[in-house]
């Protein structure tokens, strides 16, 4: 892939490299279900790996900073009655994640900043709907609450976690299975890929297909589809010759990929991670023990190889660090969390400088934690961009944050007027007196789940205080 002019770019010389030894995560009995998901899922606080777990399905969190050897004993989380075949953080809530089963549901969990001692089993929210597995989640990235599934039934379904109720439910779209679900940057639409090897552009809210490309790689395994920054599409797939191929695709136009390059006759899939900051993406194929990476430009041919990061050992699966979680004193512009049978190993992406300043044109403000819209305001039609930070003087993630879901009350529904019993004497109606009774004795028992709730809410913010006080 060399050229005779040499491409300015500040992102020609972006150098990877393993953490150290002591900087992974040993004795990790990865998950063995053959599912092309990442298996693993990281943000600024927390790392999330799918592991293997008897009796059904089980992840378990270790905080950032919890290198070495993981105690067999550590707690999990388990609640899923079969394998968990997906995992994704919450980006607007550093201490809730989302996971999808075999067994159907989709559970979302509350992770807390301590250590718990035992296994977390209680969900605070479990989203049932689907009626074959759940093999995608997908946060939305600027509405706050908004988490999209998709299963083995061919629905996508979206979800508003603050009421635990179904928002939109997309059931016609695809035929067959789906592979992937990406949002584009402001969430107003969807790009999925699916068994039928169709590529789609879905508006959610209007609940159709805006664009479709057949067959976008001609190839018998499944694609990938991301967008970029600017709107395009990237996809990964195969040649009709089994070649892996990177395509990039205008949706004005899905005629003809604006570029496509062949790469190798691999059988992994490819996922690609991509970074709306560099217009950098990362092919990371299961079984690889290598990432490529190209840059996303403007002028042709558009899709510019970069470099290849390669290791000994095959990758079981992938974690991908929002931007936020990077150290910007080392221009570190990316980190990959690999899997490997027992381990999970850092591996860092540099861009070297002389500087020790911070590096603006490598860091501009990035999406932060906050999110842009609420539920509703994102359902009846609103869009947002991500709101921003800077990376200048590094990102802290904030304490502890409560995840609040308010239910509907079902007991707050009337009972449907049936037909009257003829009332015995026994059967007589509850006197003023027995009804004033009850109405205290519920009042007075309200009052006092109320002050056993703010006690118990003021225990766990000592106990956060006390955490973050020995770190």
């Amino acid at each position: 892939m060399s050229r005779r002019v040499v491409r300015q770019s500040k992102f020609r010389h972006v150098f990877g490299q393993a953490a150290k030894a002591d900087q992974s995560y040993e004795d990790i009995r990865v998950s063995k279900v053959t599912w092309d998901s990442s298996f693993c899922a990281v943000n600024p606080k927390f790392l999330a790996i799918i592991v293997e777990a008897g009796g059904g399905g089980a992840f378990i969190v270790l905080p950032l900073a919890k290198t070495g050897r993981v105690d067999k004993n550590y707690p999990l989380v388990t609640g899923h009655t079969a394998p968990v075949l997906d995992i994704d953080w919450c980006p607007h809530n550093d201490n809730v994640i989302a996971s999808a089963s075999d067994d159907t549901t989709v559970m979302v969990w509350q992770i807390p900043d301590y250590t718990p001692m035992r296994n977390i089993t209680e969900p605070i929210l479990t989203l049932e709907g689907h009626s074959k597995r759940v093999g995608i989640l997908c946060w939305h990235p600027t509405a706050r609450n908004v988490l999209l599934s998709a299963g083995g039934d061919n629905v996508i379904l979206i979800w508003n976690v603050g009421t635990g109720e179904v928002l939109l439910s997309l059931d016609d779209m695809h035929p067959d299975v789906i592979h992937s679900v990406c949002w584009n940057s402001n969430g107003s639409l969807l790009a999925t890929t699916c068994k039928d090897k169709n590529l789609r552009i879905i508006d959610p809210r209007k609940g159709q297909v805006v664009a479709e490309r057949a067959r976008p790689h001609e190839g018998a395994r499944p694609l990938r589809a991301v967008f970029t920054a600017d709107g395009k599409l990237l996809s990964t797939g195969f040649s009709r010759m089994s070649e892996r191929q990177v395509a990039l695709w205008d949706p004005n136009n899905f005629e003809e990929p604006v570029a496509l390059q062949e790469m190798d006759t691999s059988n992994g899939v490819l996922l690609p991670f991509y970074d709306p900051d560099s217009s950098i993406v990362y092919l990371c194929g299961k079984g690889d023990s290598s990432i490529r990476y190209f840059e996303i430009t403007e002028e042709p041919p558009f899709v510019h190889y970069l470099n290849t990061f390669s290791s000994k050992e095959p990758q079981r699966g992938m974690g991908f660090m929002p931007k936020r979680g990077l150290d910007v004193s080392k221009c570190e512009i990316a980190r990959f969390y690999k899997l490997h049978e027992r381990k999970c190993e850092p591996i860092i992406m540099t861009v070297p400088r002389k500087s020790d300043l911070f590096q603006d044109d490598l860091y501009p403000d990035t999406p932060g934690p906050e999110p842009a819209l609420e539920a509703d305001e994102w359902l009846s039609g609103q869009d947002a961009e991500p709101v921003l930070i800077s990376l200048r003087d590094g990102y802290v993630p904030p304490k502890h944050r409560e995840l609040r879901v308010t239910k509907r009350n079902i007991l707050d529904v009337r009972p449907p007027a049936g037909p009257r019993r003829s009332q015995s004497a026994s059967d007589a109606p509850l006197s003023q007196h027995t009804l004033e009774t009850l109405l205290e004795e519920i009042k007075a028992l309200r009052e006092q789940v109320q002050a056993q709730e703010q006690r118990i809410t003021a225990l766990e913010n000592m106990l956060c205080e006390l955490v973050d006080g020995t770190d």
